[in-house]
């Protein structure tokens, strides 16, 4: 089977040209064999994984065909091997579910009952996603030549991680990678020359990592010709702590000092290595940002600057234009397709408008289907799938090289970590193929409604937390006869916004403070990815609740109906809206409103095993 070729450098030389030309060719070859690539991924999982309990239960008796596969196996949720992962996680070793060693479980931003799932993973799969992030750059450098002479200020972060009861490690896939020996001890490579040391990435506190990574960005500043974050989000974030900090900055730079608020040893030594004393380069930063208008700052700041790498796709385009503002344009580029299951494609058209990114899945990562989805077009983009698959929808699954052009799936993988047939939650539409392997854009993640960074909050979750938080107002005889919801992006941090309709029938009105509680309600009652943010991450601003006046959800309703064509018979009031008009006839109707006082309580690791301590 075709493997992506080792980056390497001889005797301290990178021959870009030479690896470039590699990597390209690699990408012809499995694009173009991508039927005969998935089949021998498959039979190698199966082979591997031939009598781990998870196959011989569902009776695959060591049958490596896709035909027997597709026959005997279900396809899943995590619902469905949620009690396999508990035995792992509480220190079972038999071969359950892989017959390597789980050498850790990675927390995935989707959740199962208000907790993170966990994604088994092995050694060996720190060596596949090192493999497809080696495709980004040679793919870049078609579009964008002599990357290599220059720097990438990547804004890079770990996050909380904690141990399973049976002492795995169970941590985000990125905290992970960074974590690993393939990123801390990478051989010379100008695509990786990063303007922040490791040790500013590795610091677990967020502030001083932020603080010193933008510092060293800024000491560089001549030498970057790209930058970054994973998440739009995460880099606006950065902007917005310079627009805060950048007095201490310029004090830094012009002394050659680090500020005593960067208490970490190891980041204090790594960035002094950078740091001189440099009034000239002060000055200039000092003078950019006392401006009034922070438009164009990142190409006003780091001038070589040729585009932007991050994820702007699916809940991300909502930063598009406060990238646009801040960069003057640069191109947005998102680079590949990946999740904690598994890291599936690139992109190759990074310089394509980010409405047209496509992601090229690459056949050895692991073996891939596809269930078609059929949705009416409603109020909001939300897609609900059916929990389980009856057997006229099993049958409807089809391989990665049979997919139709213009239509929608869900995406559904095999690892060779130990998912068989696992639905990820994402639906994507084929926009074209390269060679025999299809392209797809990001549609959106199945149920959600709500998401500002790596939170994901379904219609469900969002209505208990709702209705848990309603018995505030109950002692004041008023009830909530509405609701909408907004993620509101305009914040750095973005938060969410619930509108609220009351119908208040007693003689005492209800006091800011009961509002107050009713978001800390709300907050406290959703998931552990959004929580984290709140309390941990700071990537989430509190909640706000905004009370409307009477009638305005009839308004609504009036809208969807004479202007955006919903049937009377049908409308139902949308849980969660992005349509800038109807956020602005929402916001012209607000008679009050309420933010969360505090942060949710939030711990490590899953709810059962703070318990079991």
């Amino acid at each position: 089977m075709p493997e992506a070729p080792i980056t390497s450098a001889e005797n301290g030389h990178f021959d870009v040209d030479e690896n470039n030309k590699k990597i390209l060719q690699f990408i012809e070859e499995v694009t173009t064999n991508a039927d005969e690539v998935q089949q021998k991924v498959l039979a190698e999982i199966l082979a591997q994984n031939a009598h781990v309990e998870y196959l011989q239960r569902h009776g695959l008796n060591g049958h490596t065909d896709r035909e027997t596969f597709k026959k005997v196996m279900p396809a899943i949720t995590y619902e469905d091997i949620q009690s396999d992962i508990t035995r792992i996680a509480s220190g079972d070793k038999s071969q359950i579910l892989c017959s390597r060693p789980i050498s850790e479980f990675l927390t995935s931003s989707g959740t199962s009952g208000g907790e993170r799932k966990l994604m088994p993973t092995i050694e060996e799969e720190l060596e596949r996603r090192s493999k497809l992030y080696s495709l980004l750059m040679p793919v870049m450098s078609q579009f964008v030549p002599e990357l290599e002479k220059g720097k990438g200020m990547y804004f890079l972060f770990i996050k909380s991680e904690t141990k399973t009861p049976g002492g795995l490690p169970a941590r985000p896939v990125l905290t992970s990678y960074y974590k690993s020996p393939h990123f801390k001890n990478r051989s010379p490579d100008p695509y990786t020359n990063y303007t922040s040391p490791n040790e500013t990435i590795l610091c677990s506190d967020s502030d001083q990592s932020m603080y010193s990574q933008i510092l060293c960005g800024l000491c560089q500043n001549k030498e970057v010709l790209r930058v970054g974050a994973v998440f739009a989000s995460g880099f606006i974030r950065a902007i917005r702590f310079l627009e805060k900090h950048w007095p201490f900055l310029c004090h830094d730079i012009r002394a050659g000092t680090i500020n005593n608020q960067i208490t970490d040893p190891s980041v204090r030594e790594a960035v002094m290595k950078i740091l001189k004393p440099d009034p000239k380069l002060a000055d200039f930063v000092e003078a950019e940002c006392s401006k009034d208008s922070w438009q164009g700052i990142i190409t006003r700041l780091w001038s070589n600057t040729k585009y932007i790498d991050v994820i702007v796709t699916g809940t991300m385009s909502q930063y598009i234009p406060t990238l646009d503002y801040y960069s003057n344009g640069l191109p947005l580029v998102c680079t590949m397709y990946a999740s904690s299951e598994c890291y599936f494609g690139v992109n190759l058209n990074p310089l394509c408008k980010p409405s047209e990114v496509a992601y090229t899945l690459i056949p050895t990562m692991g073996y891939f289907e596809f269930l078609p989805v059929h949705r009416n077009n409603g109020v909001t983009s939300s897609i609900s799938m059916p929990k389980s698959l009856n057997e006229k929808e099993q049958q409807e699954l089809v391989d990665l090289v049979d997919v139709k052009i213009g239509q929608e799936y869900e995406l559904i993988v095999t690892t060779y970590a130990g998912l068989y047939r696992y639905r990820v939650g994402d639906v994507l539409r084929v926009a074209g193929f390269k060679n025999n392997a299809p392209q797809f854009n990001f549609i959106c993640r199945k149920n959600v409604v709500l998401s500002i960074d790596s939170d994901k909050t379904d219609e469900v979750e969002l209505q208990n937390a709702v209705k848990n938080a309603v018995t505030h107002l109950m002692p004041f005889d008023a009830h909530v006869t509405e609701y909408t919801s907004y993620a509101d992006t305009t914040t750095i941090p973005g938060h969410y916004v619930l509108f609220w309709e009351l119908n208040v029938n007693g003689s005492t009105p209800v006091p800011p403070s009961v509002f107050e509680d009713c978001c800390l309600t709300i907050e406290e009652s959703l998931n552990s990815v959004y929580r984290q943010g709140r309390a941990s991450d700071k990537s989430i601003g509190p909640l706000e609740i905004k009370t409307v006046e009477s009638g305005t959800f009839d308004k609504l309703m009036d809208h969807a109906i004479n202007f955006l064509g919903a049937s009377i018979n049908q409308y139902k009031t949308p849980r969660c809206v992005k349509f800038a008009p109807i956020v602005k006839l929402l916001n012209s109707r607000v008679v009050s409103n309420y933010f969360s006082p505090k942060c949710p309580k939030w711990v490590p690791g899953l709810k059962q095993w703070n318990n079991m301590n």
